[in-house]
């Protein structure tokens, strides 16, 4: 099963067009990759019925996202990258409204979640931070037994250690295997982290989405000259760099020259130079 599949969708704006089909595994982290402008917060409002296809087909837990769909939202977590709560409320009052609002709110676990994220209780949110501000959305999020989260830039404004346990609190959310996350981020050494799956958007197009140690493995980055460049079979080269001091080639390493070394790659650098081969 699927948490969520999005089938031959778009979704047109003026100027950005959206194409795309993508599917989250059940208990697997998927991570939204992808510049300003990319496609990835029009696609996260998508699966929350928060806009409507132009055409094709969006399923989230196994519902179709039409009028049938409301239901289904106390089953989603979300954390959006801009937190909304009114300016006089507590986190403590924050608790007591969110206990009206879902069915199946813990309110054992969100006093717990404040104390892990050390968020104060009676402060009032126009006083918080951006990043006590994004913790507490992370505690609502977790706290009424969500079966998927989504979640838009979560670890924005948090400093690093408080994004080191933010991050394990999504892994070990999907512990169980009934519970998926969509995460999309710029910091993308938290994506490659915990990610099972990444998903490459650029201008409202899929480059890719496959497994993320499968994808580390295929493609590596090599530092070479342009006439070494010319010599490697074009299907090898997945997009290229090019300095004052060479060019750095992202290849596919089963057709990579056994005389060319071939260095590791991480998510950025592989994303940044996919991009820039797919803009040449």
């Amino acid at each position: 099963m699927n948490a969520f599949e999005l089938k031959e969708v778009k979704k047109s704006y003026p100027g950005f067009d959206l194409h795309l089909d993508l599917s989250l595994p059940q208990g697997c982290i998927l991570g939204l990759i992808g510049e300003n402008g990319a496609g990835k917060s029009t696609t996260i409002k998508l699966l929350l019925g928060m806009t409507h296809a132009d055409e094709g087909s969006i399923a989230v837990l196994d519902r179709a996202v039409d009028e049938s769909f409301p239901p289904v939202r106390e089953e989603i977590g979300v954390v959006l990258d801009e937190p909304a709560y009114p300016d006089c409320l507590t986190a403590k009052q924050v608790g007591g409204i969110m206990a009206g609002i879902f069915r199946n709110w813990d309110a054992a676990e969100y006093e717990a979640l404040l104390q892990k994220l050390d968020i104060p209780t009676d402060k009032k949110f126009k006083d918080f931070s951006r990043g006590m501000k994004m913790k507490l959305s992370i505690a609502v999020a977790l706290a009424h037994k969500a079966r998927l989260l989504v979640l838009d830039e979560p670890t924005s404004g948090l400093d690093p250690v408080v994004r080191d346990e933010v991050v394990e609190l999504f892994s070990e959310f999907t512990r169980d295997e009934t519970h998926s996350v969509l995460i999309s981020s710029h910091i993308v050494s938290d994506l490659e982290k915990i990610c099972d799956y990444v998903a490459f958007l650029h201008k409202g197009q899929l480059l890719l989405c496959k497994e993320k140690d499968k994808l580390l493995e295929e493609y590596g980055l090599v530092l070479c000259t342009k006439e070494q460049l010319e010599s490697l079979p074009v299907t090898a080269v997945a997009g290229t760099q090019e300095s004052l001091f060479g060019v750095t080639a992202l290849i596919r390493r089963e057709e990579a020259p056994e005389d060319l070394a071939v260095i590791p790659v991480g998510l950025e650098d592989l994303f940044v130079t996919m991009v820039k081969g797919v803009e040449k």
